[in-house]
């Protein structure tokens, strides 16, 4: 039998799941490693750590690959990170991870004076501190030791690989995430480049999604338990890959996805910008463009409910053996659609789409005595997928209505949080089987570098039984009055967030 490895390196764990070619699974491996949050606005993490856990990541699934031999690696990887290289190709920084905010200033100023929406039509990102242009103006001004001792600008992949190949190459998918590259030349961005102050020579050799990198060091290889003549296709970004994994593949077809952040994203054939810098756009190959918007509070507003507001409720949960969100999902499931007029900004980590703005705090607006707990964590739930649908009205304006709605991740394992995506987006909501969709899209890569399938419809193949959610039509006179009283209050707090933050900031 033949294998594949998709391995997905996000900003929690590296996960990776042996397939045979026809998309079975034959193992899986989840290795976790700790974001170092030294400040409010830091969000860091130790590159050789990761690259451990990749190393243990492979090792526990290529020795499940008994009576065959593994055709490929394939890389699926978290973007908008940012690491530098000594002339010896040594750390000179931790990897600056798309949560981390400290460049919020950079970007402001950019937003403010014009500079940033420019940056946006030549680049397709959006004016945020997760872009590594912004970190890299940020770290010119508050490090020019670090600045100036740095040889190299990479991101984790690309140092990952280097590790492994002694080679600096970087995909495009990952290149047009950095706001260095030129989404309409499809080369380093001169602008950009000059506007930081770094020269090519300072940044990977620009390769396609499906480049496979050979040579394999003999000592990784032992390590791994891989041949050193096995090939590392070099994948694209993690939102990319989930997209193709959900099977989003063809025209009108949305994904959503929540994790530990979340997104909403479609496919387009050719680059399509938004007047107001709302969402991104980045190549992934040919023909296939990613547009949409990431959020950063999808799942990690929950465990923050669950550890913060309902830690008696998880300990009776633990006490009885039960899983501690499905007894949160129990409690917001007994209150009714929109939670009695209870709102819940879930901005806990600043945000991305559809605001931008890292000064982004979270609130409960409308709290009375009426409301309990449990209204609490169903509004928290709610203001979650309100802020994603905000994404898709957004989207709407680029693609026109979505055709079709696809959902994944660790959300859609609870019915709930499934009803509540079809109800707020007034859509049915299909939910594939397939499993750690980001590997399965680098697995789809795979088969294509690998010339087992000529396009993306392989994927179809692989996906699984699809379940559909069809909206509650007894719950939209709640959230179509809600939703706009959501999105106005954003915009009446978003002037205060700045200060709030400053705040925050001066009394860590």
């Amino acid at each position: 039998m033949d294998y594949i490895i998709g391995i997905d390196v996000g900003t929690t764990s590296t996960k990776a799941v042996l397939y045979n070619t026809d998309g079975k699974i034959f193992g899986y491996e989840n290795k976790l490693y700790p974001l170092i949050q030294t400040t409010p606005d830091t969000a860091e993490e130790d590159p050789d750590v990761i690259f451990k856990a990749t190393i243990d990541a492979l090792a526990g699934v290529s020795k499940k690959a008994t009576n065959g031999r593994i055709l490929g690696v394939a890389w699926s990887t978290q973007q908008h990170s940012l690491l530098g290289l000594d002339a010896d190709f040594k750390p000179t920084t931790k990897v600056i991870t798309w949560g981390d905010n400290r460049a919020e200033k950079v970007a402001a100023q950019m937003d403010a004076d014009g500079r940033g929406l420019a940056l946006y039509k030549r680049t397709g990102l959006p004016t945020h501190p997760m872009g590594p242009v912004y970190k890299l103006l940020w770290l010119r001004q508050a490090h020019p030791d670090i600045y100036q001792q740095t040889r190299y600008w990479v991101g984790l992949k690309e140092y990952l690989l280097y590790r492994y190949f002694g080679e600096l190459k970087e995909d495009y998918s990952m290149a047009s995430a950095t706001g260095l590259f030129n989404i309409h030349t499809m080369d380093w961005d001169e602008e950009s480049l000059k506007l930081t102050g770094i020269t090519r020579d300072q940044l990977p050799e620009l390769v396609d999604t499906t480049y496979q990198l050979k040579g394999l060091k003999p000592a990784l290889a032992t390590l791994t338990g891989l041949e050193p003549t096995t090939p590392f296709i070099i994948g694209a970004t993690d939102g990319a890959l989930s997209e193709i994994g959900l099977g989003a593949i063809d025209d009108g077809e949305v994904a959503v996805t929540i994790g530990t952040s979340g997104a909403v994203r479609t496919f387009v054939d050719e680059p399509r910008i938004d007047p107001k810098g709302r969402i991104y756009c980045y190549p992934v190959m040919a023909g296939k463009w990613i547009i949409g918007g990431p959020v950063n509070n999808g799942g990690i507003v929950f465990r923050w409910v669950r550890d913060n507001l309902c830690a008696p409720e998880k300990a009776v949960a633990t006490e009885l053996g039960i899983d501690e969100y499905d007894l949160l999902t129990q409690m917001a499931a007994s209150v009714p659609a929109g939670s009695d007029g209870l709102l819940f900004h879930p901005f806990l980590g600043g945000e991305r789409a559809p605001i931008w703005d890292g000064n982004a705090r979270a609130s409960y607006v409308g709290l009375t005595r009426k409301h309990t707990k449990a209204h609490m964590v169903r509004a928290a739930l709610e203001g979650i997928v309100y802020n994603l649908y905000t994404v898709q009205l957004a989207l709407q304006e680029s693609i026109g209505m979505p055709k079709k709605i696809m959902a994944a991740g660790g959300f859609a394992r609870s019915p709930l949080w499934r009803q509540l995506l079809a109800d707020i987006f007034e859509e049915p909501v299909a939910i594939p089987e397939a499993f750690e969709v980001g590997c399965l899209g680098a697995m789809t890569i795979a088969q294509i570098s690998l010339g087992l399938a000529s396009d993306l419809s392989v994927v179809k193949k692989f996906i699984g039984e699809t379940k559909v959610y069809q909206p509650d039509t007894t719950t939209f006179d709640n959230y179509r009055a809600l939703v706009p009283i959501y999105m106005r209050l954003t915009g009446k707090l978003e002037s205060e967030y700045k200060n709030i933050a400053d705040y925050q900031r001066e009394h860590q």
